[in-house]
């Protein structure tokens, strides 16, 4: 069985066979984290889904410390290997196989940046990610709009999606509840909301909405489900 910790706006920790991993680990400086950066010893793996602050966070840090492989869109990684990161990189619609399972790019609708030097410099598209492990599939969405492509994933028979609700820059909660409808996966996690003003959002609101085609499930940080 398979662990999912959420811990907070966009940030996981996965633990199953073969693999530890975090996504999007943005820790420091956000408000509504349950950990630190410090606090995983060991990891195999960070998928990044775009190099906004919010979800590359402290990637560089973590990985540095416990030389976890980054995998992420191929201009991202290329500069993450530039500061002596290891790294996979990927495009969307590619799909690797790895010592746990397999992982796939899929089409994420936002941007991707990093800020250096007071510039805003572009760093590929961005991306989500469908995750394989002990024979089930997470599905994080990354920072997203509602899409057609999400219906493509209702064949993959998605165990666990993972999709923000906050509006202004995502989808908003009637949006991801009408992408609960394309992708029917069995259990949807809310995410990427309250962390800032500009994305409040109700996450009950959403379980309600979605609450007959999926098990919605609203995770404060710290909490896990199984699967």
């Amino acid at each position: 069985m398979a662990t999912l910790q959420y811990l907070g706006h966009a940030a996981f920790y996965l633990e199953g066979q073969g693999i530890k991993a975090l996504f999007d680990p943005f820790l420091s400086g956000n408000p509504l984290a349950s950990e630190g950066p410090e606090v995983r010893p060991i990891l195999d793996y960070i998928f990044v889904s775009h190099a906004h602050d919010d979800h590359l966070g402290d990637t560089e840090a973590i990985a540095r410390r416990t030389g976890a492989v980054v995998v992420a869109t191929n201009e991202l990684a290329l500069y993450l290997e530039g500061k002596g990161l290891k790294t996979i990189a990927m495009h969307v619609g590619g799909r690797v196989s790895l010592s746990f399972g397999r992982v796939k790019l899929t089409p994420a609708l936002h941007g991707s940046s990093v800020s250096e030097n007071g510039r805003v410099v572009c760093a590929d598209q961005p991306c989500g990610f469908l995750v394989e492990v002990e024979g089930k599939k997470i599905y994080h969405a990354g920072d997203t709009g509602l899409s057609m492509e999400m219906s493509l994933l209702a064949a993959e028979e998605v165990e666990v999606a993972i999709l923000p609700i906050g509006g202004h820059y995502v989808m908003d909660a009637e949006d991801a509840a009408r992408a609960v409808e394309l992708i029917r996966p069995k259990i949807t996690v809310p995410v990427h909301y309250d962390t800032f003003p500009s994305i409040r959002a109700d996450p009950v609101g959403f379980a309600r909405k979605a609450g007959g085609l999926t098990e919605a499930r609203v995770l404060r940080p710290g909490e896990s489900l199984h699967f």
